[in-house]
Formats: structure tokens, C-alpha cells, sequence
């Protein structure tokens, strides 16, 4: 109504509620807001986002809009079978996984939207329900640290930036690669990972990254190149989707079931190739690498039930119809008892 007083006529009104809303409540919204009744669509809460196209349909919010646009709603017949099936699969998943996402940004969980969804959509194809265990990665004691890891079947580190919560990451790469328990690190967990093997396996006491440690002079983790001259940090980091050529005898390749592929990228430090050579040397497999053979994008650990991380973000192309590879590969390993 107050948009009609300002010249503003809704074609159609969309009303959130957390319980379903009578007809009589919609026929008045109608009648004070100059919208037909049919226009009026309750956007109820749901158990599940992949319910809501469901649920809109219901409501006629299709019908409405191809309306709107001057389509004839029998000649665009919506099917939503595919998403029904989809919420029935996760509304009856029995079996339960539970992965520890140690991060920093763990009391704004909508900081980690995207890698919620990939751990889901990797829950669904393998048929089991995922639950996360949020872990402050600024708790650095260790006891505290792994009282909470000792509960979890995979452990993931996250994308992120600056020093706080490094070296907590660290502590739960260490139990991770120490215990045996499936580990999937992303972008800064990729780093913290080579940081981890560099300072417990490579011996490289004070290897760090330049990033949050400036007082080391082992930085297995630098600045790229082409990062190291710029002023300012505006939209100036290694940004969008990059291509990848991945070694056949590797984790990563059994998940892509291909040897070169193309994933989305935003980072402006890498693993110091002056360091490669004794990572390697040390059992730590470089599976990915940039065509040109200068940037790490994956590394993983061989005699390990599953070790991989990638400097690229995976989540971003995941689907709830098709899971990314490594997250449908991570849930398959954590979901697996020993």
C-alpha cells in the first residue's frame, strides 16, 4: 500500500510467513494492494531450500509469472518430479556423516553458504545426511582443539584470509594427516596444508606464509609474481575460472575421471616454487598444476584414506542434481568406518 502511494503498482506480491496463510488474509492483501487475488503468493518458510520451487508452484507463482510475461502456461509445462525426488532423498537419508569445518567466520555460518550446499549436495549422491560440526579455528589450544575433532569423520578447512585462526587450521591439518581421518582443504586450507607438512614432515621449523607470518624465513606460501609489485588490492587477485592438469595416478584423478580440467579461482598467493622440490621430495604429491607447470592446484598425500586439497573453490560449481567431484569423493571417504 505504501508503494501505491508513491505511483508504484506491484504486479505481483510475494508474502513470507513461517505458517500458512488463510484465504481470507491473501483475498484482503489483494483488495488493499490492487493485485489480483491469483497474484497474491505465500512464500512460506521450508524445511529445505530445494523445497521452495515446489512449494512456489503450488502456490501458481509459474503460471503468474509466465502470465506476466505473455506466455501461455500450457505450452511451458513446469516439472518439478525431478525436485520432489530430490527433497524426498534428503527427507529419508537413515545414514549420517559428520564433518568438522574448521574456520574463523564460524558465528556467521552464511559466510560458508556455498560450501554448505557442496557438503550437502556430496551428502545426497552418496545417500547419507550430512551434519557439520562448526569449530572456531581460533580456539589454538590443543586440547580443546581435538577434544572437538575426536567427534567428526572429516575435517575441512575452508577458504579465507588474514592471520587470525591460522594456527588452529594447522593444528586440525596435523590430526587430520596424523589420524588418518579424511581431509579436504580449499584455498587458504591448501596453504595451511603445505605450511602443516613443511613445518612437521619437511622439518622447516618456521615455515609459514607471508600472508600471516612475517617474521619466518622458510615462506613455503607467497605472494604470486604477478602480486608482488601492486599498490593497491582492489580486484587485483587471481579471479575466475583457470584450467588445471591434474597427474593420473592421484586422488583428484579418480574423482574428475580426467586429467585436465577448469575450475574458479580467487587467491593472490601460492605455494613458493622454490620449495616444491623438497615437498616432493618429502612425499607430498603436487596431483595439479597450472599448464605451465609454475602454480600448485592440488596436492594430496598417498598412503592416507583421503588427503586432497585444492587452491581452487570447488563449491562454486556444485549442483544438488551433480555434486562436485572432491566434495562427492570427501563425504564417500568420511562416510566410510575404519
Amino acid at each position: 500500500k505504501e508503494l501505491l502511494n508513491s505511483g508504484i503498482q506491484p504486479d505481483i506480491i510475494m508474502c513470507r510467513c513461517e505458517k500458512e496463510i488463510n484465504l481470507e488474509s491473501l483475498e484482503k492483501i489483494s483488495q488493499f494492494c490492487n493485485v489480483k487475488k491469483d497474484s497474491v503468493i505465500p512464500a512460506l518458510n521450508a524445511k529445505s531450500i530445494y523445497e521452495v520451487p515446489s512449494i512456489y508452484s503450488k502456490a501458481g507463482l509459474d503460471k503468474v509469472l509466465l502470465e506476466h510475461l505473455g506466455y501461455e502456461s500450457s505450452e511451458h509445462p513446469l516439472n518439478l518430479k525431478a525436485w520432489e525426488n530430490l527433497t524426498n532423498k534428503i527427507n529419508n537419508l537413515k545414514k549420517e556423516v559428520t564433518i568438522g569445518v574448521v574456520g574463523k567466520y564460524t558465528n556467521l555460518k552464511d559466510s560458508y553458504k556455498s560450501l554448505i550446499e557442496a557438503l550437502t549436495h556430496g551428502g545426497i549422491e552418496n545417500n547419507v545426511l550430512v551434519k557439520i560440526n562448526w569449530i572456531n579455528a581460533e580456539k589454538i589450544k590443543t586440547i580443546e582443539l581435538v577434544k572437538e575433532l575426536k567427534s567428526v569423520d572429516g575435517i575441512l578447512i575452508p577458504g579465507g584470509f588474514g592471520y587470525r585462526g591460522v594456527e588452529g587450521k594447522i593444528l586440525a591439518i596435523k590430526y587430520a594427516r596424523e589420524n588418518n581421518i579424511p581431509f579436504f582443504g580449499i584455498c587458504l586450507g591448501l596453504q595451511m596444508a603445505v605450511v602443516e607438512y613443511a613445518r612437521n614432515v619437511c622439518d622447516i621449523k618456521d615455515a609459514g606464509t607471508i600472508e600471516s607470518n612475517k617474521k619466518s624465513k622458510n615462506y613455503v606460501i607467497d605472494l604470486m609474481p604477478d602480486q608482488k609489485k601492486l599498490q593497491t588490492k582492489g580486484a587485483t587477485m587471481r579471479l575466475g575460472q583457470y584450467p588445471c592438469e591434474i597427474k593420473k595416478a592421484s586422488k583428484v584423478f579418480q574423482a574428475y575421471k580426467k586429467n585436465k580440467i577448469s575450475e574458479r579461482h580467487r587467491h593472490r598467493y601460492e605455494v613458493n616454487p622454490e620449495y616444491h622440490s623438497t615437498l616432493i621430495n618429502n612425499n607430498l604429491i603436487l596431483s595439479g598444476l597450472s599448464p605451465d607447470g609454475t602454480l600448485v592446484e592440488t596436492i594430496e598425500i598417498k598412503k592416507h584414506k583421503w588427503f586432497v586439497a585444492c587452491q581452487f573453490h570447488p563449491e562454486f560449481k556444485s549442483k544438488p542434481f551433480r555434486s562436485h567431484p572432491l566434495f562427492r569423493d570427501f563425504i564417500k571417504a568420511s562416510s566410510k568406518k575404519s
